[in-house]
């Protein structure tokens, strides 16, 4: 699913382009000083591919020790449930886009404590 929605990694420059693209670029809502809403996952992008990143992120944060760690870093941290699932997400996109893009398998040794 990410490889037919996301396409040739040829498109964008960077895997923050391929996160923009995808819609997983986080948005604070502020105005001034005093007006502070909470954060949330830009909903302007490419939803297919949002929903095809949602399950795998939580699976990955479960699971996979290098993305357990990074969840708990953020949750230590104060954020909220679904801002360090967003997180995953937009990390296990850039991840896949640095696999497309060199046409090498995952390795896991390279993303220790992601």
């Amino acid at each position: 699913m990410v490889v037919s929605e996301l396409g040739s990694p040829e498109r964008f420059e960077s895997a923050r382009q391929a996160a923009a693209y995808a819609g997983l670029a986080g948005s604070h809502h502020q105005s001034g000083t005093s007006v502070r809403g909470n954060p949330r996952m830009s909903k302007v992008g490419n939803g297919r591919l949002r929903r095809a990143m949602y399950f795998p992120a939580m699976t990955a944060l479960r699971f996979n020790s290098a993305a357990g760690a990074f969840g708990n870093r953020l949750k230590e941290r104060g954020k909220e449930k679904m801002v360090v699932i967003g997180a995953a997400m937009r990390k296990l996109l850039h991840i896949c886009y640095g696999a497309l893009g060199s046409g090498r398998p995952f390795d896991p040794s390279l993303h220790p404590g992601t």
